[in-house]
């Protein structure tokens, strides 16, 4: 991933990290010398991928839930019931993945999950994580009864008579999270782990995390007793900024394996619950403009305050007008950056799924990273066109971007959606849905990269982004040796064959994470 040396057929290691490369017959004096010779017969070696948006203990802990993913309401219904059957009443019963948009039944409700069990608390978070589906147990066991009021920025659903229906959007969904028995710091301990065994297992050596912050000392003792083998830029909550800088700790701080990533801050919704800010009303309904969470006199307030003692901002934004006013607050940020001679810190945008045309280039002009998953084009791609329509045009614009020389960064979002970057790298190549891909038009192909432009997205980009372009995202003396194995070469074999790609080795810092034999 060196522009100067693109292709070489051998690599030195030492001390966790690539201290030459060239062609096989130059490097055999150094391998002789160093008694560790490894013949990697022919297969293809580049640098790990970064995922740089993932909620990692969430992800873990989705691993063991119930996967609500499915085609239809009952299904869903189906898998939570055997569940049920293997639990003790009492027992709170925990799924994720529901999407509503694809269910021909439609949305769920309390009574739903109620008749499957009055004797356990069911909580089931959507797929965009911006929703839950809870039973009248969780619901009472939360607090929440018909004279509860909508808590800030999030909506409790009733139904006719004024009662809580089940549905919890947005930040209404901390209302029954919080009355979920926190996990003990073993259990805590076994997601994280399980979590990091998969990523690796795809290729991820080092990650962006927006999971909850009371997981960095965790993070912190696995790291300090070798345990922690992926890299980690761990972003601040809101809820955080405070302590953050009451301990002198800012963005970049931390050792080289863990690090303190910028504050995360949410301007608006998600497209699936239609709570995205819009400029313009969603299709077919003309009194919803979606939800704006913060507004930019209160991005630009706490943005202050973070810049001032170095800490980089990302800020969730997916609907155009939401795009549109984090655009307004940083070019205000930036200009705040240089009048008090503060560095340009390198803040970003997670998601940018809709952005008007007129505010394309300011991304760049304005020195922001769009953060964005392209797995979320070929999943979102029936609900985008039924709530956005022709605006779909603009969606997910990654080539535009690109061509106003934006800095792209690719991630996930899991457990919103799989974190194989094999899978990013196909839909950002052919926007093509996975599951029908052979012979299907890919949706508004104008918007596809090329796959070296996609790869860079989770390597080069990345690591600048996290200000280790000096040291990570290439293979090349200085930098560290952490690397992925394919038995074929994702730059020349068929899209399609990207679906099936895993790596048969990952290197990290120099150690095998695994080897197939």
């Amino acid at each position: 991933m060196d522009a100067r040396t693109p292709l070489v057929t051998a690599l030195g290691i030492e001390n966790g990290r690539v201290v030459a490369i060239g062609q096989t017959d130059e490097l055999k004096p150094l391998a002789k010398s160093s008694g560790q010779i490894k013949d990697m017969k022919g297969m293809h070696i580049l640098p790990g991928f970064c995922d740089a948006h993932i909620h990692l203990l969430d992800y873990g802990q989705m691993l063991n839930k119930v996967n609500c993913e499915t085609p239809t309401r009952e299904e869903c219904l189906n898998r939570v019931k055997q569940r049920i059957q293997q639990t003790p009443p009492g027992k709170w019963v925990l799924g994720h993945g529901w999407n509503h948009n694809r269910w021909t039944e439609g949305i769920g409700n309390a009574r739903l999950l109620d008749e499957i069990s009055k004797a356990h608390p069911i909580y089931l978070t959507s797929k965009s994580m911006h929703a839950g589906w809870a039973n009248n147990m969780a619901l009472q066991l939360a607090g929440i009864h018909a004279t509860s009021d909508n808590p800030p920025g999030g909506r409790i659903s009733r139904d006719i008579d004024g009662n809580p229906d089940g549905i919890l959007l947005e930040s209404a969904v901390q209302l029954v999270e919080s009355a979920i028995p926190a996990p003990t710091e073993d259990e805590i301990l076994t997601d994280l782990h399980r979590a990091q065994e998969t990523l690796l297992l795809m290729g991820i050596t080092s990650i962006h995390d927006f999971s909850k912050w009371e997981i960095w000392q965790l993070l912190r003792n696995l790291d300090e007793s070798g345990r922690l083998k992926i890299r980690v830029m761990k972003g601040i909550p809101h809820s955080q900024i405070t302590t953050i800088i009451k301990d002198g700790s800012y963005t970049g701080k931390g050792s080289e394996r863990l690090r303190i990533g910028p504050l995360k801050l949410f301007s608006d919704g998600a497209l699936g619950m239609k709570s995205a800010a819009m400029l313009e009303t969603y299709e077919n309904n003309l009194n919803e403009l979606g939800m704006l969470v913060m507004d930019e006199h209160e991005l630009i307030t706490v943005g202050r305050e973070a810049i001032q003692h170095g800490i980089a901002l990302a800020v969730h934004a997916i609907g155009d007008r939401a795009n549109r006013v984090v655009l307004n607050a940083y070019q205000f940020l930036r200009e705040f950056e240089q009048f008090n001679h503060l560095p340009n810190l390198r803040h970003r945008i997670e998601h940018v799924q809709l952005i008007h045309p007129d505010d394309q280039p300011r991304l760049a002009k304005l020195h922001i990273t769009a953060s964005m998953q392209p797995i979320h084009a070929i999943s979102d791609r029936e609900i985008a066109e039924r709530h956005w329509g022709s605006r779909c045009n603009y969606a997910y614009a990654w080539k535009s971007l690109r061509k106003h020389r934006t800095q792209i960064i690719f991630g996930s979002d899991a457990p919103v959606e799989t974190p194989n970057p094999f899978h990013g790298l196909y839909a950002a190549i052919t926007r093509k849905s996975i599951d029908r891909s052979t012979g299907a038009k890919g949706w508004y192909e104008k918007e596809c990269l090329n796959i070296l432009d996609a790869i860079q997205c989770y390597t080069l980009s990345p690591a600048y982004n996290s200000g280790q372009e000096h040291y990570l995202g290439k293979l090349v003396p200085g930098f560290y040796a952490d690397l992925i194995v394919l038995d074929a070469n994702p730059f020349t074999i068929p899209p399609e064959e990207l679906l099936q790609l895993t790596p048969s080795a990952v290197i990290t810092a120099g150690e095998w994470a695994f080897r197939l034999q």
